[in-house]
């Protein structure tokens, strides 16, 4: 197998170009972020019967798996459960009426509400946040009820936990599971660019990636690490269930036969891809066996050209 032309460096330097969000711009991100919470926190503590509690960053940018092209920034905003609305349309109108009042220096169309969340925009930089509604029963482990964006279903979480969990697989693989994660997810965006109706959610992608690393695959070299994940969805066509033990018994979890089976590692009644239909199914799969076998034929393509070509099935052009 030869790797004359492109190797791991390469990919890795393709990564820093074109894949991976900067880490003065994500320190930038996060501290803007803070700003934030340290106002809500402030608020808080002198009016400590209001209903918002505590905002916490997260999704990729807390993870460490944000892309370049990351354009608006999750939090998470616990709200107490019992002085909050019940439905997903009135708690977005009620966060929204909280945010303001929490931070009475932002103008009106500063803190607007959305089907799911609240946004909130910073006039200096421009950075918008959007803050999504937990609510919140005051469990010490901060674990809460976020109402899916797909079918108003309350769902147990808890996003120190999750934070926990991603911690836990960076720190056995450094720098490596974070970067197979951001490369499968600007894989995953080149191909919504190219059919809209491609679905594959940057969790999913997390999870099996994890999934992997604990199985033992190793991660440090990257076309071999991208080839064994777009091979492990080929052949075993997600007929496996995906489920970790950091915060339960795999085998506790439901064993329904959706398409796609990964359990949320912080609540084993949840599972991520629950939506996703037999036909979003085989279009991951389809998806997953081009990038492999382009991978496989990049990895022994005898000029540079038919190499980079080969690539550029998977990165896209820019690669």
């Amino acid at each position: 197998m030869s790797r004359e032309h492109v190797d791991h460096r390469d990919i890795t330097l393709f990564a820093d170009d074109h894949v991976n969000l900067k880490r003065d711009d994500a320190k930038d991100l996060r501290e803007q972020v803070w700003r934030l919470r340290d106002k809500l926190e402030a608020y808080v503590k002198d009016h400590p019967d209001f209903e918002l509690k505590k905002m916490l960053l997260s999704g990729s940018l807390a993870k460490g798996t944000a892309l370049k092209s990351i354009n608006d920034i999750d939090v998470a905003c616990y709200v107490s459960a019992n002085r909050a609305p019940a439905t997903l349309g009135d708690l977005i109108q009620f966060l929204a009426e909280k945010l303001r009042k929490a931070f009475p220096h932002f103008k009106p169309e500063q803190v607007v509400p959305n089907t799911f969340s609240v946004t909130v925009q910073f006039i200096s930089s421009g950075l918008r946040i959007d803050v999504v509604p937990i609510l919140y029963e005051d469990d010490p482990e901060w674990k809460g009820y976020l109402i899916s964006q797909d079918n108003g279903e309350k769902l147990l979480t808890s996003i120190p936990m999750h934070l926990d969990f991603t911690r836990v697989r960076k720190q056995s693989n450094k720098i490596h599971f974070a970067q197979i994660v951001r490369l499968v997810k600007f894989w995953a965006r080149q191909r919504k660019k190219d059919d809209a109706e491609f679905r594959f959610k940057s969790f999913m992608i997390e999870l099996i990636v994890a999934y992997l690393a604990d199985d033992g695959l190793v991660l440090a070299d990257y076309p071999e690490a991208l080839a064994a994940f777009f091979a492990f969805i080929a052949t075993d066509q997600f007929k496996s269930i995906i489920a970790f033990s950091d915060n339960y018994s795999p085998s506790s979890c439901p064993t329904d036969d959706y398409p796609i089976r990964i359990w949320d590692p912080v609540n084993c009644e949840n599972n991520v891809a629950k939506l996703y239909t037999e036909t979003q199914r085989e279009r991951i799969i389809d998806a997953a066996l081009d990038a492999g076998d382009a991978i496989d034929s990049a990895l022994r393509s005898p000029t540079k050209g038919e190499t980079l070509n080969y690539w550029r099935r998977v990165f896209g052009p820019s690669f």
